[in-house]
């Protein structure tokens, strides 16, 4: 599972913390060290059940006028320079629970799979995907670390999500080392539904989050590449701004568009809708078989929760 530009090692040191060290080429590292809160198992396994927090997330993020939130990764600039990136995102649903669009024509696949992880939609050309692990402009993979910020005004709530985010793309079904990467780390954290498995495709999951973006977005995967002077001549077939796509399969777009997923780790919830009794909670994934280590915490399913000082 080594990728490339980035590769997650997890070692522990001698006095029992755990460290992460994110390999950017193969003589540079960056090591980060989590906090005692951070610390989790990182055995694999398929949760029964969804995570405590799951329903009231998303009872959160479907109350705001537009399900928008701040994602942060890590840039690393030619010179070698560690630097944090934030952008505005839109939630795209749940992977693997598509959200019901009856303007798309897209098949969609059988009620197989459940999960508790965000969905959003990049450009590959983007310095994202990079960011994010993607090791080539084509194709699936990933695995970068990320943080997620949502900031639900109406309730008075932010959101915090830290844990590592994979892109799929045209090769989600394929044998490439990104997209098998990508759905052994996903899958460990999907759940059957009860419905016979046949017939649910990676790939068409890909094609049904495109499908329910708007023409008009659509169309913007066909942009010229992002970031690039205007002065620079536009090299690629069929770019240009302002344009609409109709068609799934459009060749020009569909090379351009990925999903990306964030896998979990840790979830904040701080409730500011009272200021004088401000409430504060962590959830860490644990895995299956775990019992509470936290001062306070308690385990349901395969997450720890306790409740801190806000």
């Amino acid at each position: 599972m080594a990728l490339r530009p980035s590769v997650w090692r997890l070692t522990w040191n001698t006095n029992q913390s755990l460290s992460r060290k994110l390999t950017w080429n193969r003589s540079r590292e960056v090591t980060w060290k989590p906090t005692l809160r951070t610390i989790t198992t990182m055995a694999a396994s398929t949760p029964r059940t969804p995570a405590p927090w799951r329903n009231t997330f998303l009872s959160h993020v479907y109350a705001m006028p537009q399900p928008s939130f701040t994602l942060s990764t890590i840039h690393r600039s030619p010179s070698g320079t560690i630097t944090p990136r934030a952008r505005t995102c839109i939630f795209r649903g749940l992977w693997a629970s598509l959200p019901k669009d009856d303007r798309n024509t897209a098949p969609r696949n059988p009620h197989v799979y459940e999960s508790d992880l965000p969905v959003l939609t990049t450009d590959v050309r983007m310095e994202k995907a990079g960011e994010l692990g993607l090791a080539k402009s084509e194709g699936s993979g990933g695995g970068g670390p990320v943080e997620a910020v949502w900031w639900v005004e109406k309730l008075g709530t932010q959101w915090r999500m830290r844990g590592t985010a994979w892109i799929l793309g045209p090769d989600a079904d394929g044998d490439s080392e990104g997209a098998k990467a990508a759905r052994e780390a996903l899958r460990a954290r999907m759940w059957a539904c009860g419905e016979a498995e046949e017939g649910w495709s990676w790939a068409r999951e890909v094609t049904g989050n495109f499908g329910n973006l708007s023409p008009g977005m659509r169309g913007t995967f066909r942009n010229p590449p992002p970031g690039q002077p205007r002065e620079l001549p536009v090299e690629g077939e069929g770019l240009g701004l302002g344009q609409t796509v109709w068609q799934l399969e459009d060749p020009v777009a569909r090379k351009n568009f990925r999903v990306v997923v964030i896998v979990p780790d840790e979830i904040e919830q701080v409730d500011l809708s009272d200021m004088q009794a401000p409430k504060r909670w962590l959830y860490v994934y644990r895995g299956a078989s775990y019992k509470s280590t936290l001062p306070g915490g308690e385990v349901t399913g395969e997450w720890e929760k306790v409740e801190l000082w806000p």
